[in-house]
């Protein structure tokens, strides 16, 4: 088989499979979002994480554990970037873990994890992001994370701001209209509005600036080694790049008086 029926073939399989997926009204609408951490050059915006950070306590901690972030890490340079002793306080007023040397509960120090939220069965969002990173390209193709950088922290805030104030009941259980949801249908009641938090900084607080806040703030806890992993590849593709032209010039300089010979040979 040639490299051009291999081509039109994955070509073909892709517009199937986005026909199918619109067919079946299962893939949810999700807007680009510029994000400050997207791109190979990118970082993350450490007030926005900030403001994120106060968005999940507020609103989100009290039905989503992150079980598998720890709370010192609220202090890495890379990430909200707190003073250790406000990471302190923070988790000492905010959480309480089960201390199995006490047999009762104490309140967080920075080295427990943000505890984990089963009260209401609601998902954990430690890996949310990440999880949903690949979910929408156009119809599933992976495309607008490609081109756009469209990932799971866009997945969020989609979400978030996806609700369009309908509603059914089903089998007892409310369901919310959602235009980013798969099947447009979830059971999440509408979690933010406009002003439900108030920011230290002046920050905006609309629906989309607390939505995009929040999303960042949870694409961090997904990726908290994004900054150090981009900085390590950006600096072995120089290497590569260094090493690449050195052998280069090596390649010339050993083969230069071979074929100067064969060339006078050639005469």
């Amino acid at each position: 088989m040639t490299i051009k029926t291999l081509t039109l073939a994955a070509v073909t399989a892709l517009g199937l499979g986005a026909t199918g997926a619109m067919a079946a009204g299962d893939a949810g609408h999700i807007e680009d979002v510029d994000f400050s951490f997207e791109g190979p050059f990118g970082s993350f915006d450490t007030m926005q994480l900030q403001r994120g950070l106060q968005v999940y306590t507020e609103v989100c901690a009290g039905c989503h554990g992150l079980q598998y972030v720890p709370l010192r890490t609220l202090a890495d340079e890379g990430g909200p970037h707190l003073p250790e002793d406000q990471v302190r306080a923070y988790a000492e007023q905010n959480f309480e873990v089960f201390d199995a040397e006490l047999d009762d509960f104490r309140p967080a120090r920075p080295t427990d994890h943000f505890p984990a939220n089963t009260a209401a069965g609601a998902p954990d969002l430690s890996m949310m992001a990440k999880a949903r990173a690949g979910f929408h390209g156009p119809y599933g193709s992976g495309l607008n994370q490609l081109f756009k950088g469209m990932g799971g922290a866009e997945y969020i805030s989609a979400i978030l701001t996806g609700y369009t104030g309908e509603e059914k009941e089903e089998a007892g259980t409310i369901f919310y209209e959602n235009t980013a949801f798969p099947g447009g249908w979830i059971s999440m009641a509408p979690p933010l509005d406009d002003d439900l938090v108030e920011y230290a900084d002046g920050h905006s607080t609309d629906l989309h600036s607390l939505s995009e806040d929040v999303s960042a703030f949870l694409m961090w806890a997904a990726e908290p080694k994004m900054m150090a992993r981009k900085q390590a590849g950006l600096t072995g593709v120089l290497f590569l790049v260094l090493l690449s032209a050195l052998l280069y010039l090596t390649n010339k300089r050993i083969w230069a008086p071979v074929k100067k010979k064969a060339k006078q040979a050639a005469k």
